[in-house]
């Protein structure tokens, strides 16, 4: 069987903060949604947390309206605030309670042509059991492979799950499989927390695969991203999330699973020294990065992300000793991403390729997807 990972960047709408042309306006948006969304969850409301909430409002453009360019509000039930015809913007509520709401991301369609690469390069690796990051729900995800992935010549998949994560932006971690590897179970991790709080910033769903070879469990994960919040806080979460990988990898590993792999886009570089983010995941258990197969085509660039330099590489498929094993081929496919101008990296579909007049904007994705052929 084929195991591959791929970071989709969602399929058919997508958050406009996350490719806006103003990236640093689009990354103090995202931030202040964040913290406004933590603000407004309180039970009680005080001076100092409205006076914060007033500030926010004005960085996501909400004052004069619930409509921001990146965000939304929603006022359902009660009021949250007044809009004064004065231009004073008044927050009534006293807390979570007085008033029924949202904010939620102001969304756009996905580029067709993109969308159509995305099922080219899932039809091309043509894998077996597909772990997908930065899917919106399931029904869009279903809808893809019943939909769009004909539409490139591409087969459907008899199963496709996804348990909504943490995360309110559309970006859950899935899993498709072909008919000869059903999902026997499913397991989420969104409610874990450790001494620091909740852990995962989406979810590190467990599906449990019946195959010839066994009992297959395959762990797909999305860690924190570098953007929000500064270097220090993004690492010290990713670190928190590896060690949680970690801890359900050996609780399966004792309770009698030896095939077990980790796959999905981890968002940091293979570890150097023990305190890296990754070390508790990649340094301080006996799982083995493809990379390090004998015979892995990395196709001339050790990263998966962007120009796919090294310090790109931040999406792996991570494989426990008896799945190495049973390791046969593997590799990085990079036909949907954009290859770069001067010269192209590597070869691409004619519609991202800039020689051919393809745009970056028809990339599939960002990322590479990643494929590993296992005796299963």
């Amino acid at each position: 069987m084929r195991l591959a990972s791929f970071n989709v960047e969602n399929l058919f709408s997508r958050a406009k903060a996350f490719d806006a042309e103003d990236g640093a306006a689009a990354r103090k948006a995202l931030e202040a949604f964040a913290a406004l969304n933590a603000l407004i969850a309180e039970a009680e409301y005080g001076e100092a947390d409205k006076d914060r909430m007033h500030g926010l409002l004005e960085t996501l453009g909400l004052e004069r309206s619930d409509d921001g360019e990146f965000v939304r509000l929603r006022q359902n039930r009660g009021e949250f605030l007044v809009r004064r015809r004065s231009g004073v913007l008044d927050i009534v509520a006293r807390g979570r309670g007085d008033w029924t709401g949202w904010l939620e991301l102001e969304r756009e369609p996905v580029d067709d042509t993109a969308m159509r690469m995305t099922a080219r390069v899932v039809r091309d690796v043509g894998a077996d059991v597909f772990g997908i990051v930065e899917a919106e729900n399931r029904p869009a995800l279903k809808g893809f492979s019943d939909t769009i992935l004909p539409l490139a010549d591409g087969e459907p998949y008899a199963q496709v799950m996804l348990i909504d994560g943490n995360d309110p932006r559309g970006i859950d971690c899935a899993l498709m499989t072909r008919a000869g590897f059903p999902i026997a179970s499913m397991l989420s991790h969104v409610d874990d927390t450790d001494d620091a709080g909740l852990v995962f910033s989406r979810d590190c769903p467990e599906y449990r695969l019946d195959t010839r070879g066994g009992r297959l469990v395959v762990l797909v994960n999305h860690f924190k991203s570098k953007s929000g919040g500064s270097q220090a806080s993004s690492d010290r979460k990713r670190r928190r999330q590896a060690a949680a990988v970690a801890r359900i990898y050996g609780r399966l590993r004792e309770a009698g699973n030896g095939l077990v792999a980790v796959v999905g886009d981890l968002n940091d570089t293979p570890p150097e020294n023990a305190d890296d983010p990754l070390a508790p995941l990649l340094r301080d258990t006996d799982l083995a990065d493809i990379s390090e197969l004998d015979g892995h085509d990395d196709g001339g660039h050790p990263g998966t992300y962007g120009g796919s330099t090294a310090s790109n590489k931040i999406d792996y498929i991570l494989l426990s000793p008896a799945l190495r094993e049973r390791a046969g081929a593997s590799g990085v496919f990079r036909r949907g991403m954009w290859p770069g101008v001067r010269p192209v990296k590597w070869e691409t579909y004619p519609e991202v390729d800039p020689r051919q007049g393809g745009e970056k904007r028809h990339a599939a994705s960002d990322h590479a997807a990643l494929w590993v052929d296992l005796d299963l």
